[in-house]
């Protein structure tokens, strides 16, 4: 058998390439290449890694590490979930890897939750190389719909209590994920007193990014918030999160449901209420630009 080899693995390490986040790269010391593969709509790579266990890789990104995952699943699930009082239907754009489905069918409210994933070769190799995350697919209130995000808003009208896009960063098929017009999409498909939440980049390399998406929200939402939290293995160690509800008044930055202190012990790594909390309060130099 051939073994298999890839342009972003070198001498035993891999490293990232993209220009989102220039004059740095993220390296971690490769022990195996599991799959290479270019799908319909992007490069996909999974690799063993000496200490962050099975890593994947989009486009020469790092998407999800089995050592850190759990950060950022959590967050982007949790922030959501617990800002809104009884969310039955939810919706997950992107998020093929699994990690965000586990999270959500954790909330007892939950009544369904639909995935839709533009590239059917993440879910696939995430199955296979990411069982723990990937477990989220064989719950039974689990829907999984290979398409396209903009195509699904447009047919399910005022349709979610609940909207988390887990895209990629702003570049190939994800792009489109952080514009106005998806933005207004997501609005139109919530139901009344809906909250939506995005992957929302990083603070250090894409204030500018951020402070566009923030504004062009507030064109469309009465209510906008942004957090983060800390994830080791993406830029700077930091992801964001946007969220926004199409209901004035409401705080997001405060859970309205909270998770008892056993389950927050035995089920969840990352996520509590005081966590929720802190997550928006931000460094000066994001709070001046972002809440300008």
């Amino acid at each position: 058998m051939t073994e298999l080899t890839h342009p972003n693995i070198n001498d035993g390490w891999f490293r990232e390439s993209t220009t989102l986040w220039p004059g740095q790269a993220m390296s971690l010391k490769v022990e195996k290449i599991l799959h290479v593969a270019k799908s319909l709509f992007q490069d996909v790579l999974v690799f063993k890694s000496t200490d962050y266990g099975n890593v994947l890789v989009l486009d020469g990104v790092i998407q999800a590490t089995e050592r850190d995952e759990f950060a950022y699943q959590e967050m982007i699930a949790h922030l959501p979930l617990n800002a809104h009082p009884d969310p039955k239907k939810v919706l997950v754009i992107g998020g093929g890897d699994g990690g965000v489905l586990r999270e959500v069918v954790k909330h007892s409210t939950i009544e369904s939750v639909t995935l839709v994933e533009i590239d059917e070769m993440v879910p696939q190799v995430s199955k296979q190389y990411l069982p723990a995350m990937a477990a989220g697919f064989t719950h039974p209130k689990v829907n999984v719909h290979i398409g396209d995000g903009f195509a699904y808003l447009k047919e399910h009208t005022g349709s979610y209590d609940v909207i988390i896009t887990d895209s990629s960063d702003p570049v190939g098929p994800a792009e489109s994920l952080f514009g106005e017009t998806f933005y207004d999409l997501m609005r139109r498909s919530l139901r009344p007193g809906g909250i939506i939440c995005t992957q929302g980049e990083c603070q250090w390399l894409h204030l500018e990014l951020i402070s566009t998406v923030l504004t062009n929200s507030r064109k469309i939402y009465p209510v906008v918030e942004y957090a983060y939290s800390a994830v080791p293995t993406y830029p700077c160690g930091q992801i964001g999160y946007i969220l926004c509800c199409n209901e004035a008044g409401r705080d997001l930055k405060k859970p309205v449901r909270k998770f008892d202190e056993e389950f927050e012990k035995t089920q969840l790594r990352y996520y509590n209420a005081q966590v929720h909390e802190a997550a928006f309060v931000l460094p000066g130099f994001a709070k001046r630009k972002l809440e300008a």
